[in-house]
C-alpha cells in the first residue's frame, strides 16, 4: 500500500478525475476493523475484502482475497489482535469470481478440509462457472485485463491510481479447495457453526453464481458483491458474457424486502460497511434503481432507434441516482455499461448495412488516410483537435492514420498524448486505464515481460475433462487439420467417464458417455493421472512411455492431433507494430509436439 502514498500526498491532480481521487482516498482506510461485535474485516490487503464472523466454535470466513499470501496476512493480522486460537470453521465463497476464493489455502488446508473440521459453503454452479468462466476466451481476456486493470502502467499520478473496488490486485499464488456444502435452492436457511444464516441464490447477477447471506441474529446483511460502492459492471471490458442487469435490480429489492426491513448493518465483499436501517434502505433502494434504470432506459432508447454506437452518448443517469457516490462509476463506467444492455438484446450490429459485414480496420484504413490527403495532412488537423481539446476527434482521424502506417511514430505520440488526456478526464479506473495503457504501447510497445501465469495447478485440476476437451477444439487450427479424420475415445476409469473424441471436416468435436464401435485410437488414462498432465507435473508423453497410459490402435493420432494445435499468448497486438520481442513461453502444454515424437512412431 505504500506504492499509494502519493493519493494521500495532496488534495488534488490535474491528471486525476476528482471523483476518482475521492474513491482512491476512501480505499487508503486498510486493515482490521471491527464492523459490529462479532465480525471483523480485513480491508485493503487484496482487491477484496476478507471478513470474520465468530461462530459457536470458531470463526467463519467470508471470501479470502485472491492469493495465499495476502490471504495469509491478513489472516495473521486477524489473529494477533482478535481472532486468538480459535479455529477456522466454516468458509462462505460468496461467488465465482478470483478474488473472492484465490486465497483459501492461506487460511484453511486441504487436509482440515477433508477431515470434516471446515466446511466450505459456496452457490450453485460455483465450481463450473469458476473454471469456466475465463477458459474459452481466457486468452483473450487476459490481454484486454492489462489494459481494464492497467497492469503494465506506474503507479503514480499520470498512470494507475485505483481499481475503483480496490487498490489494486495481488500476484500471489491462486489456490482453490471445492466446496463442502452447495446452496441450491432460491433461498437457504441453515445453522454455519452454531450461527443461523439465510442464503440467497442470485444467479446471473455480478457473476453467473453469486449468494447474498442474512444472520438474522446479528440483523446483518451480507451482499457479496451485488451492492459495493460503485456502479458494478454490465459489460466488462476484459471480457465476459454481459450481465442481466433487470435481474440483477430484482434481486436486490428481493433482499431489500426480505432482509433490509429489519438489518442493522450491511457489508460486502468490497468497500466498507453501512450502518443503520434507514441507510441500509436507501442504499439498497438506490442501487436497485441504477441497474433498473439502466436496462429500462437504455432499451427504451434502442426501441426509438439510438444503436449500440451512439447510446454511451445518449443514456445519461438520472439527477436524483448520481447525486449517490456509491452509484458513480467506480467499476462498471454508465457508457459501456450501456453499450453492454444493448449487446445482449440486439448484438453487435447498429441494422446499417455498411456495417454488417464491414472490411478490417486494418484493411479501410490506407483508403481514408489517403482521401484525407496523406499523414502530413491528418496529424496537422489532429494537432489543431488536441490544441482545442477535442481530444476523443483527434483519436478518431489518427487511429485511420496508426492503421495504416505502423511505423508513422509522429502519429503515434500524437495519438498517445491524446489517449491520455482522454483518460486522465474519466471517472471510472477501467476507462483511465484502458486509455493510458493504450497510450503507454502505442509509444513504448507492448511491454516485456508481460506474460502472465493464467492458471494455476488448483483451477487446472478442477477443469472438467469435458471443458478440457471442448478447450482443445479452440485451440485446433482448422487449416492444420484440413483434409485429416479420426475416432478416438477417451477413458477415465478412476471416475468412470467416457468419450468420443472426433476430427473431420476440420473440426474437433467431443461427446460425454459415448464410445465408437471401431474407433482409430482408445486412450485410457485415469483422471488423477489426467490431472498430473493438466498441472504440468508429468506429460502426456511420460504417461505413455511408462505405461501409466494406455494406448490401442493408431498411436500417431496424438503426435497429429499435437501438430494442430496452436499455444495462445496474450502479447498480441492491439496496435499494429507495437510488439517488442517473440512470445514468451506458455504454460506446459499437455499435447506438446516434440514430446510426443518421443514416444510415437512419425
Amino acid at each position: 500500500m505504500g506504492k499509494f502514498d502519493f493519493i494521500d500526498a495532496a488534495d488534488s491532480y490535474d491528471s486525476i478525475h476528482p471523483s476518482l481521487l475521492r474513491q482512491a482516498k476512501l480505499n487508503q482506510e486498510y486493515g482490521l476493523f471491527e464492523v459490529i461485535p462479532g465480525i471483523y474485516q480485513i480491508r485493503g490487503f487484496d482487491l477484496s475484502q476478507m471478513t470474520f464472523v465468530r461462530g459457536k466454535t470458531g470463526w467463519i470466513v467470508f471470501d479470502v482475497l485472491i492469493s495465499a499470501e495476502t490471504a495469509r496476512a491478513g489472516l495473521e493480522l486477524f489473529r494477533e489482535h482478535v481472532g486468538g486460537d480459535l479455529p477456522i470453521t466454516a468458509v462462505v465463497y460468496s461467488h465465482n469470481h478470483v478474488d473472492h476464493w484465490g486465497g483459501i489455502k492461506g487460511v484453511v488446508t486441504e487436509e482440515e478440509v477433508l477431515a470434516g473440521k471446515v466446511e466450505i459453503i459456496a452457490p450453485v454452479g460455483f465450481m463450473d462457472n469458476t473454471v469456466a468462466e475465463n477458459v474459452y476466451a481466457g486468452n483473450a481476456m487476459n490481454r484486454r485485463a492489462f489494459y481494464q486493470y492497467g497492469i503494465m502502467l506506474p503507479i503514480d499520478p499520470y498512470g494507475f491510481v485505483t481499481q475503483g473496488l480496490g487498490q489494486g490486485t495481488s500476484r500471489g499464488a491462486v489456490t482453490l479447495i471445492a466446496p463442502t456444502r452447495v446452496v441450491r435452492e432460491a433461498f437457504e436457511e441453515f445453522e454455519v457453526d452454531g450461527v443461523r444464516m439465510i442464503f440467497q441464490n442470485t444467479p446471473d447477477t455480478e457473476a453467473p453464481s453469486e449468494m447474498n447471506t442474512y444472520i438474522p441474529g446479528m440483523k446483518a446483511l451480507w451482499m457479496a458483491e451485488n451492492v459495493t460502492h460503485c456502479l458494478h459492471n454490465i459489460y466488462t471490458l476484459r471480457g465476459a458474457p454481459v450481465r442481466d442487469a433487470l435481474n440483477w435490480s430484482k434481486y436486490i429489492a428481493e433482499a431489500l424486502y426480505r432482509f433490509g426491513q429489519e438489518a442493522e448493518v450491511m457489508f460486502a465483499a468490497h468497500h466498507w460497511p453501512r450502518w443503520g436501517n434507514a441507510r441500509i434502505q436507501e442504499v439498497l433502494r438506490a442501487q436497485r434503481d441504477i441497474y433498473a434504470n439502466m436496462h429500462n432506459q437504455v432499451l427504451h432508447h434502442a426501441n426509438n432507434g439510438v444503436t449500440i454506437n451512439q447510446i454511451h452518448n445518449v443514456y445519461k443517469v438520472p439527477e436524483e441516482l448520481r447525486k449517490h457516490w456509491h452509484v458513480r462509476g467506480y467499476h462498471g463506467s454508465p457508457e459501456h455499461n450501456a453499450r453492454g444492455v444493448i449487446q445482449r438484446y440486439l448484438g453487435y450490429w447498429d441494422c446499417n448495412p455498411a456495417t454488417l459485414i464491414p472490411p478490417s480496420p486494418e484493411e479501410s484504413a490506407p483508403v481514408y488516410v489517403r482521401m484525407m490527403g496523406g499523414g502530413e495532412a491528418i496529424i496537422a488537423e489532429a494537432a489543431r483537435l488536441y490544441e482545442a481539446g477535442d481530444y476523443k476527434m483527434a483519436v478518431e482521424i489518427l487511429n485511420k492514420l496508426v492503421l495504416a502506417e505502423p511505423g508513422n511514430q509522429t502519429g503515434r505520440d500524437l495519438m498517445a498524448d491524446a489517449l491520455e488526456q482522454i483518460g486522465y478526464q474519466q471517472e471510472n479506473p477501467g476507462l483511465r486505464n484502458c486509455f493510458l495503457a493504450g497510450a503507454l504501447e502505442l509509444r513504448s510497445g507492448i511491454p516485456a515481460g508481460m506474460i502472465p501465469t493464467t492458471s494455476s495447478p488448483d483451477v487446472m485440476q478442477a477443469m472438467s475433462t469435458e471443458l478440457f476437451l471442448n478447450f482443445l477444439g479452440i485451440r485446433l487450427d482448422s487449416a492444420k487439420a484440413a483434409g485429416q479424420r479420426f475416432t478416438m475415445n477417451l477413458r477415465t476409469p478412476d471416475n468412470g467417464e467416457e468419450f468420443i473424441v472426433e476430427l473431420e471436416n476440420a473440426t474437433l468435436t467431443n461427446i460425454k458417455g459415448i464410445q465408437a464401435s471401431n474407433p482409430d485410437l482408445v486412450l485410457t488414462i485415469d483422471r488423477a493421472a489426467l490431472n498430473q498432465t493438466l498441472t504440468g507435473a508429468r506429460s502426456l508423453a511420460e504417461q505413455i512411455a511408462d505405461g501409466t497410459a494406455l494406448v490401442e490402435g493408431d498411436p500417431t493420432i496424438l503426435q497429429r492431433l499435437a501438430t494442430m494445435m496452436v499455444d495462445f499468448t496474450p502479447d498480441f497486438e492491439i496496435f499494429p507494430g507495437t510488439r517488442q520481442e517473440a512470445p514468451a513461453a506458455t504454460d506446459h502444454d499437455p499435447f506438446d509436439t516434440e514430446e510426443m515424437k518421443q514416444v510415437v512412431p512419425e
